[in-house]
């Protein structure tokens, strides 16, 4: 792990000493402080940390004011209050405003340790994640059409899905979950949903609801390869699938989750299919 850029917001002298010596000791590089509101605004425009220890009693503020403030300049700052503070309802404001951890003074160091390398690493395998996942759901896609269909189509340019965008008539959504979760649809036409079935079967459909289950099963299949392909790569991404949910109707709209997706329309010979997939950070774990 990279080294780890901490700034201190406390309003005590004495605590900013204390978690000084703790931070530098565990191997953080502590870059500034700060004892108010206008004082961390200007030393995170200026350091631009990793993490900010946020003290949750400041004259004139208090540190959940300081941790919006903070992500008003950079949203992927990370939070860990450090409080003599400490109740259900605190801890609720504070993971509703975003902090990533919540630690009791006085600090154990160990503990104070513990949950930023948590915090962090989890920021990095999300990074990781998000820079290869979209080609390993697209290379589960095409070997699963080669060995199902015997066929390979042809993807065209990748892009983001539209806040809401109209689906060809079925939409299959197989939800991810993990150390961050995520989403695959997959969307085409009734007519490509029995094409794809009876090519497959070899033979007739015994009803619509026969395709779509059909659509739902490979859908599925794709998307439990893309995972197991993900978690060789890194086990520490523990993803896994869950049940299939399928939508179809003549008006049916897809609407653009929270979920930072991909997308890319596959021209098959059946019709085409569009692929949308993508994760979401998951929430640190609290200590």
């Amino acid at each position: 792990m990279e080294n780890i850029k901490v700034v201190i917001v406390d309003d005590s002298p004495f605590s900013i000493s204390i978690l000084r010596d703790v931070l530098t000791e565990k191997g953080f590089e502590v870059i500034g402080d700060a004892s108010s509101l206008e004082e961390t605004i200007e030393v995170v425009k200026t350091t631009k940390p990793d993490l900010v220890t946020m003290d949750m009693t400041i004259p004139g503020t208090d540190g959940l004011e300081c941790t919006r403030a903070i992500h008003s300049i950079d949203p992927n700052i990370k939070v860990v209050v450090v409080s003599s503070m400490m109740d259900d309802e605190i801890v609720k404001k504070a993971k509703q405003n975003r902090v990533s951890g919540y630690i009791q003074k006085p600090v154990d160091p160990d503990e104070l340790a513990t949950v930023i390398q948590r915090i962090m690493s989890g920021e990095e395998l999300f990074k990781e994640l998000e820079a290869i996942y979209f080609d390993i759901f697209k290379e589960a896609f095409l070997d699963n059409m080669n060995r199902m269909a015997k066929t390979v189509p042809n993807f065209s340019q990748e892009t983001g899905l539209k806040d809401t965008q109209e689906s060809k008539g079925v939409s299959i959504v197989v939800g991810i979950i993990g150390r961050h979760c995520g989403s695959m649809i997959i969307d085409l036409s009734y007519e490509t949903v029995d094409s794809l079935a009876k090519h497959i079967l070899k033979r007739e459909l015994k009803s619509r609801e026969e395709g779509l289950a059909m659509m739902a099963e490979f859908a599925n299949i794709i998307a439990g390869n893309a995972c197991s392909l993900l978690n060789r790569k890194n086990k520490a991404f523990g993803l896994r699938v869950a049940p299939p949910a399928v939508f179809h109707g003549s008006s049916l709209n897809i609407s653009k989750t929270i979920i930072q997706s991909k997308s890319v329309v596959a021209e098959t010979i059946f019709g085409e299919i569009s692929i949308d997939a993508g994760f979401t950070r998951g929430d640190s774990e609290w200590m």
